[in-house]
């Protein structure tokens, strides 16, 4: 069935016009005028989804690029003003509460947040910062090289970093980095304006800084700024030390001591090829849905009507947006999967994660209200990161080889490893830039060089690359697209590790708790989701060493 286009500012006068004359006075009205302004709010959602899956599967065409951008000049501020007018009228109403709808306690005191930081003049701020975000797209998406005779897209020439041949690595790793070098400037001079206007849009709203701003803009009501810091601290004191563990092994097994370099990192410390879980995208597909049904048959069918749905583009090819994304449709009920699948282990894995999120969106689509569906990322990436672990029982369906399967799995727990302390590095750099909004870019690339020395892999030889690694960071496009959106991943994996860890001992039951916690959607706040899911909702020291050992631990055994 075709969505609901909009085309006009007027269409969505037209809607707002008659909600705001509507009265709020009863439990029953409340109920009903929420369930029309959803009805809305779902349409017009699902309208703007499509615009910018079509956009970034196809960043070459002007025609969805225009259409996306039309969105986002001439309806977005309108609707932007739009809501604001409609949460203030509800948070007006006597009891607001009191509708009839679970998850009230959550979504209330978000609209009245929402309302306190609206600024009309933000508006076209916001909108100039949607169109930057999508000339991040556009420059990121045209990123291509010469390999043997052919242009292929960097997330392609990446699988050769993989090679046990050196030479062809160090030469796949410098045709990525030349290529990247050549958008250094325009790339800083992006996100330089970015921050301007993030700034100003603070400013506007009576904040110090774009950091509070945004910690506030997202909803975070179950913890501070003090808590982020906490995090890092708590991953450079814990984690740390276990990653430069594992990665001194692997140098030590590859004969690497001292000449360990960035080409180096993603090769197998045993000198094997490049394990090949799929070849295409009907593949990956295939195979994952036999790995998810083995897991649960509920996952498997949730993707399956993806797929019937035309709801999956998994490849990667010239002029598609990176990265990978679930968007999740509301109004349809069904989401949509974007990935750049080259027939890496790492797809695979970013296959897994995404029917994570797709997966959250089936289970908790019974739920009337968006608010009650969409929930934080800190719940969002619980589900997906979750799926990436629960599964590894059922990676025999990617790998027919034992070896190979052990090694998948010992790489997979390795980059866990890493990503702890990576998401502490993108946090902290994001502190540094809005904290300090008129740094100079020597000031930004130190800052950056020293978040290596705290958080990163020292053992890697950057010496004559020190440029290279200078620009690391702009190949993170939540620094461009959804500022701050990193430290919920951190949060998550930990929340993953310990499903994980009640799933090793009674999968039945962790399942039960994992499915349970995904169908509440946003109707309790976070702490309350993940006891439901069996967890804490807790990245102190103590309880990020015990999940970080238990992890080390089952690196361990993967390599025995």
């Amino acid at each position: 069935m075709p969505h609901k286009t909009f085309q006009s500012p007027e269409e969505i006068e037209a809607v707002v016009s008659d909600l705001i004359n509507k009265p709020l006075s009863r439990p029953e009205e409340k109920k009903e005028w929420l369930l029309e302004k959803n009805r809305f709010m779902q349409d017009i959602s699902e309208d703007a989804g499509w615009r910018y899956i079509h956009m970034t599967c196809d960043t070459a065409s002007e025609e969805k690029k225009e259409n996306y951008l039309r969105f986002v000049r001439e309806l977005e501020p309108k609707l932007t003003e739009a809501d604001f007018e409609l949460q203030k009228k509800y948070v007006s109403a006597t009891n607001p509460e009191d509708c009839g709808l679970e998850g009230s306690q959550i979504f209330v005191p978000l609209m009245k947040k929402a309302v306190s930081l609206f600024r009309k003049e933000n508006i076209p701020l916001k909108t100039k910062l949607q169109e930057l975000a999508q000339q991040y797209s556009e420059i990121s998406g045209a990123q291509s090289a010469e390999w043997e005779g052919q242009t292929v897209p960097l997330q392609k020439l990446s699988v050769h970093l993989k090679s046990p041949n050196r030479e062809i690595r160090k030469k796949a790793w410098e045709a990525i980095q030349s290529r990247k070098l050549k958008d250094e400037d325009a790339l800083n001079r992006l996100l330089d304006e970015m921050i301007a206007l993030r700034h100003q849009m603070a400013l506007n709203a009576g904040f110090k800084n774009y950091r509070d701003f945004r910690h506030e803009e997202l909803g975070r009501m179950d913890y501070s700024v003090q808590d982020c810091f906490r995090f890092h601290n708590a991953v450079e004191e814990v984690v740390v030390p276990l990653m430069r563990k594992a990665e001194g092994e692997k140098i030590r097994k590859m004969n690497l001591s001292g000449d360990y370099r960035p080409w180096d990192v993603q090769a197998d410390e045993d000198a094997s090829e490049p394990a090949k879980p799929f070849e295409n995208g009907k593949e990956l597909y295939e195979k994952s849905l036999e790995c998810l049904r083995r897991t649960d048959p509920y996952f498997a069918e949730c993707i399956k009507k993806m797929h019937e749905a035309g709801r999956l583009d998994l490849e990667s090819r010239l002029g598609k947006a990176p990265g990978g994304y679930q968007y999740p449709l509301y109004a349809s009920r069904i989401p949509f999967i974007f990935m750049n699948a080259a027939g890496t282990v790492r797809d695979m894995v970013t296959m897994l994660h995404e029917s994570g999120h797709a997966v959250h969106s089936f289970l908790s689509g019974h739920w009337p209200l968006m608010e009650q569906i969409s929930v934080p990322s800190e719940m969002a990436e619980l589900a997906s990161m979750s799926m990436e672990l629960i599964t590894m029982d059922h990676w025999e369906v990617f790998f027919q080889d034992e070896k190979e399967l052990r090694r998948a799995k010992k790489d997979h727990l390795r980059d866990i490893l890493s990503t702890l302390p990576w998401i502490a590095t993108i946090d902290a750099f994001q502190h540094f830039l809005y904290e300090n909004p008129k740094h100079s870019r020597e000031e930004r690339y130190a800052f950056w060089a020293s978040l290596f020395e705290r958080f990163g892999n020292t053992h890697v030889n950057y010496s004559g690359l020190e440029h290279y690694f200078n620009i690391r960071w702009q190949s993170q496009l939540h620094i461009y697209e959804v500022p701050f959106y990193y430290i919920e991943y951190g949060i998550a994996q930990l929340g993953a590790i310990a499903i994980w860890k009640n799933h090793k001992e009674n999968p039945k039951q962790a399942l039960e708790k994992y499915k349970q916690a995904l169908s509440l959607g946003y109707t309790r706040p976070l702490p309350e989701l993940y006891k439901a899911a069996g967890i804490a909702f807790d990245f102190s020291a103590s309880y990020i060493r015990d999940l970080s050992e238990f992890l080390y631990e089952e690196y361990e055994k993967c390599s025995q």
